[in-house]
């Protein structure tokens, strides 16, 4: 692979990069206390101003954002520009409530834009690469975030979006993409259609897959890897924030997504006291905008576990692999219980897919999971090989995760797929 010239704030000292974070950082609570009344009115009752801001670590004094926050101002509250200073309007599907919507300026989107030029090429692209983006467009952030940066790259960007599985396969087949943007568990869902139609997966022409909107492992990575003979690399973002393009994994290293922190500022806090805590400690992680003009976020609490580690591939921080949400996890009879846990041990078991969900149900005043996994390629899901595998599955959650399950071996389709982010949890418990 050709070199290429890193940016310079991707190579700065960590003093010169914190001083930009400070002057940016001064500037964004200025914003957003002069401009939005939301904020204002946060800051104003937690006893804060934009002047008590004297180092970074003041930041802390400054009350949180939520989810909630922004879906009680729904639509426009929260902005700090007026609506008609808006070039782009984008939301969560809402699917708990009412959506959160976020507000872009011309200025924000080329912002967005850089980026996640930036994300695609550490993740390995060059301008000239052919890149397929099966990213859900319109209000989702996700697929006009890659197409934007894809293209501000210098890629030439097939603009598909989710579904049509066997249309994306036969597009794949004769357009012949470098580059696949798009979740991981749709992934499999391509790899599956492929060989549905006598094609193998390693034989196609991806080299790179760049893969997130969802929590995934690295035992996920190593199968998709396996599977398509491709490097496959973890984005990280959210609507609220930005969308996809707040941090990004480096090709050199695939060791955690690298935050692009001359834009966004991290924290880890402690999920249950809010209070911060130290690098390379577990926690939730916060984030606070440091260049956003229509929606500029204050801490926000983005629900996403993991800790912050020391640069490598680039001086700015990473943060270890999201595999797990204070917000999906399962409590069993009084154990915590994340979906990729699971994950990881199916992955074990070649006789099992890596296509699955966790059913919670309630069977007097006892919660009961049942965990539904598509038998291996070619396997019936009633056959030895594959009960065999169900049965160790279950005594492998048992004593490694601590609790119970009931593993139900469904035939291939049985599990329901996505286009978008894979439903890992269905909650029976309040129907």
């Amino acid at each position: 692979m050709a070199e290429f010239a890193l940016e310079l704030i991707e190579k700065a000292s960590v003093d010169e990069l914190r001083g930009l974070q400070f002057k940016r950082l001064q500037g964004t609570l200025r914003h957003a206390y002069r401009n939005s009344p939301a904020y204002r009115a946060k800051f104003d009752a937690a006893g804060v101003h934009p002047d008590d801001l004297r180092s970074l670590s003041d930041l802390r004094k400054f009350p949180f954002t939520t989810k909630t926050d922004l879906r009680d101002a729904y639509p426009f509250g929260m902005f700090a520009v007026p609506r008609q200073q808006c070039v782009r309007i984008h939301a969560s599907s809402g699917t708990t409530g009412k959506p959160t919507v976020v507000g872009y300026t011309k200025n924000d989107v080329e912002t967005w834009s850089h980026v996640m030029a930036r994300s695609i090429r550490a993740a390995g692209a060059r301008p000239g690469d052919l890149v397929h983006v099966s990213y859900g467009y319109g209000l989702f952030t996700g697929g006009l975030g890659a197409h934007y940066g894809a293209e501000k790259l210098g890629l030439t960007v097939v603009p598909f979006g989710g579904g049509q599985t066997e249309r994306q396969v036969q597009l794949i087949r004769d357009f012949q993409p470098d580059i696949i943007m798009v979740t991981p568990s749709y992934m499999l869902a391509i790899a599956d259609e492929m060989e549905r139609q006598g094609m193998d997966p390693q034989d196609c022409s991806l080299r790179l897959g760049i893969f997130g909107a969802e929590p995934w492992t690295n035992d996920m990575r190593a199968a998709i890897e396996q599977r398509l003979g491709i490097d496959a690399v973890d984005i990280y973002g959210l609507s609220e924030v930005m969308g996809p393009g707040v941090a990004n994994e480096c090709i050199e290293t695939k060791d955690g997504p690298t935050i692009w922190e001359d834009h966004f500022y991290p924290e880890i806090v402690d999920p249950e006291t809010g209070e911060p805590v130290p690098d390379g400690e577990l926690g939730e992680l916060v984030f606070t905008s440091l260049t956003k003009e229509a929606l500029p976020v204050i801490r926000y609490r983005t629900r996403d576990l993991t800790r912050l580690l020391p640069g490598t591939a680039r001086t700015m921080r990473r943060m270890e692999k999201i595999t797990g949400r204070s917000d999906d996890m399962m409590i069993v009879r009084g154990v915590n219980v994340f979906p990729t846990q699971i994950e990881e041990l199916i992955l074990k078991h070649a006789a099992l897919a890596p296509h699955y969900q966790c059913i919670l149900t309630r069977e007097g005043p006892l919660d009961s999971l049942t965990v539904a996994v598509e038998a291996g390629p070619g396997l019936p899901h009633d056959s030895g090989d594959a009960q065999a595998a169900a049965e160790r599955l279950a005594y492998e959650i048992k004593v490694y995760i601590g609790t119970s399950a009931r593993i139900e071996v469904r035939p291939a389709g049985g599990v329901e797929r996505s286009v978008g982010k894979a439903k890992r949890v269905v909650d029976q418990r309040r129907l």
